[in-house]
Parts: C-alpha cells; sequence; structure tokens
C-alpha cells in the first residue's frame, strides 16, 4: 500500500464526506476556515505519512464540511519544502484532497509585492506562475493512477475559474489585481537583487509556496485557482525590514476582504462545477 492509499484510507476511517471544492489556506489567512461548518478535523499529525507543519499561523489540519451548503474540504495550514520536506510531500495534501472527490481547488497565500500597485493589503489573483527555482513535485517516478508523466502546464490557473474570482470579487466589493507570482525557495527572504530578477523575468509578486502545489494539482487532474494576499513589498522595494510576523499583521487586517472573496468565489466555482 502506497503513503497515499494510507492516508486516503485513514481520513476515509473517520469521514464519508466527498468534497466538490478543495480550499488551502496560506499564512495569514487561517481566520477564513470560519466560512465552513466543520463536520470533521483531521490534523495532520494523526494521518500516517503525513508532514506535520512547522510554521507558525499554519494550523497543519484538514477541516470537512459545508461552506454554504457545498461540500468542502479545507487545508488549514501548508507544509512547506524550506521545512526540509522533499517536494512529493509537500504536495501530498493536494494529492489526497483530490482522491477524496475534489474537482477543482482554490489556494491562497501571503506575497511580496513586486509591481508598483501591489501594496499591502492588495488581492491579486494569479494568471501565471514561475516555478523554475524550485524542484519540481513530478521529479520521480510518476504515479500513472494521479496524472501522466509529461503533464502540460499552458494553462495552470483555469480561465473559468479565474472568472469566477472576478465575479466574485465583483459582487462583494472587493478590489482584485491580477498577475504572475513566482515561487522561490525560501526559508530567507530574496535579496533586492533577486527581486529585480524576478521583475525581469515578469513576476509581480514573490513567495515560497503555492506553484508547486497548482502543478500537483494539475497533474492530479484538478481544476486550479489562486489567489495572493499582498502583505507587504518585496526587498528593496520598502524600508521596512522583512518579517513573517507582517506577513500575518497584514493578512489579518485584510481578512474581511478575504473572507468576502473566498465565500463568493467557493459559491460561484460550485455553479460551473455542476
Amino acid at each position: 500500500m502506497t503513503a497515499l492509499q494510507e492516508a486516503l484510507r485513514t481520513i476515509r476511517s473517520k469521514t464519508d464526506l466527498v468534497p466538490r471544492i478543495a480550499l488551502v489556506l496560506g499564512s495569514g489567512v487561517d481566520h477564513a476556515a470560519s466560512l465552513m461548518r466543520a463536520e470533521c478535523r483531521i490534523p495532520f499529525g494523526d494521518i500516517p505519512g503525513m508532514p506535520v507543519s512547522t510554521v507558525p499561523g499554519h494550523t497543519g489540519q484538514f477541516l470537512f464540511g459545508a461552506l454554504n451548503g457545498i461540500p468542502v474540504v479545507l487545508q488549514q495550514g501548508r507544509i512547506h519544502a524550506y521545512e526540509g520536506y522533499p517536494m512529493h510531500q509537500v504536495v501530498m495534501p493536494i494529492r489526497l484532497m483530490r482522491l477524496l472527490g475534489a474537482q477543482a481547488i482554490l489556494l491562497t497565500n501571503a506575497a511580496g509585492g513586486i509591481r508598483d500597485d501591489l501594496s499591502p493589503g492588495s488581492l491579486m489573483l494569479l494568471t501565471d506562475h514561475i516555478a523554475s527555482f524550485v524542484p519540481s513535485p513530478l521529479c520521480g517516478a510518476n504515479d500513472e493512477t494521479l496524472g501522466v508523466r509529461f503533464p502540460d502546464m499552458s494553462c495552470v490557473y483555469d480561465p473559468a475559474l479565474n472568472q469566477a474570482v472576478r465575479d466574485a470579487a465583483e459582487g462583494c466589493g472587493v478590489a482584485l489585481k491580477e498577475g504572475v507570482y513566482v515561487q522561490a525557495a525560501g526559508p530567507q527572504y530574496e535579496t533586492p537583487q533577486e527581486i529585480r530578477m524576478f521583475a525581469l523575468l515578469g513576476a509581480d509578486a514573490v513567495g515560497m509556496s503555492t506553484a508547486s502545489e497548482a502543478i500537483a494539482a494539475v497533474h492530479c487532474g484538478l481544476r486550479v485557482c489562486a489567489l495572493s494576499c499582498i502583505t507587504n513589498r518585496a526587498a528593496g522595494l520598502s524600508a521596512q525590514p522583512l518579517s513573517h510576523g507582517e506577513v500575518q499583521t497584514v493578512a489579518a487586517a485584510s481578512a474581511a476582504n478575504i473572507n468576502a472573496l473566498l465565500r463568493n468565489s467557493v459559491i460561484n466555482i460550485a455553479e460551473i462545477l455542476k
């Protein structure tokens, strides 16, 4: 039995809920768990083979329940490669949520703004990403039950789902930017010269997660959309020293907008999946 199969069996021994949509809550976005009525909570530590999050602000558990009557599974807190886990473990929750029945996934993260108009508190819809600076989660033997050896990444972020998020933002009066996200390895923040390089490559925001999860999600057949909460200006673009505390503080201050956008987005995405 593979690690995924054993983990899946453990989860199914605790809940039979089949989610339609999966959500991943990133740094400072834990508060969005209040949007759903949780019927079952499963800490990562209770699942065989599952890595445990060690980062402040990442609870590290699955929540199963309903959001506006829509069956969802919510990953409260994520795993990062910089915690010492190989990429196949980092994306293990993504693959599990797909095996549990999810058809689409909405990823969230905290990110540093590179483009001039992405100031702290801005929300950005991902239109594409750059993942060339971190190992691929698809390295190693391919599991054909999940997806093909060489998956196409021409359109990682589903156009229909992105439009659903745009419509959600308009419906709840939340300003929404759009842009390209680059994943860096971390855990150190980037240098000003690295940020200048990322800008030259076309990146609008930078973080330490999400792109690898999106790759694994596309590989296993999930439709993907993603949101960044811009919590700081990237290195060299502000006199303010970078800190994880600032990330959490700004994300918490943006809670009302994030929660409204997530709720409306899930409702719109569920309509697309019918």
